[in-house]
């Protein structure tokens, strides 16, 4: 496959680095040529054709620098938006913990709270 023909089917979205035709980004790829997975195991992982994955693999093979710093900035970016979310549900969970029970639903309270603890028990 040409040179020509590989810049075609990468092609640059809002998303990054996309493969031609599909929404699966190089960086998606990169996860599993950085694990050292075969192209054959990418290939069938995300339903590439033989060309597809070859032109991938051969894009991130001729522009590593480029692909490799970007996927950085990728990883960082997914860390950061995991961080910010487990920070936020973990707020979102204190604040339904200190939840008292609606007026009327005290006893199914009680009943809640002791099958909890009893599944902690267990656990």
């Amino acid at each position: 496959m040409t040179s020509a023909s590989n810049k075609q089917a990468i092609i640059r979205t809002e998303r990054g680095l996309t493969i031609a035709g599909t929404r699966i980004t190089l960086y998606d790829v990169m996860d599993y040529v950085m694990a050292q997975y075969p192209p054959k195991f990418i290939r069938s992982l995300f339903d590439l054709t033989e060309q597809q994955i070859e032109a991938a693999l051969s894009y991130i093979d001729a522009n590593r620098s480029e692909v490799e710093e970007e996927y950085q900035l990728v990883l960082k970016q997914a860390e950061e938006n995991r961080q910010y979310w487990e920070e936020r549900n973990r707020e979102h969970v204190a604040r339904l913990a200190a939840m008292q029970p609606r007026p009327g639903r005290e006893a199914l309270w009680e009943k809640l709270l002791a099958q909890k603890a009893r599944h902690e028990l267990e656990a």
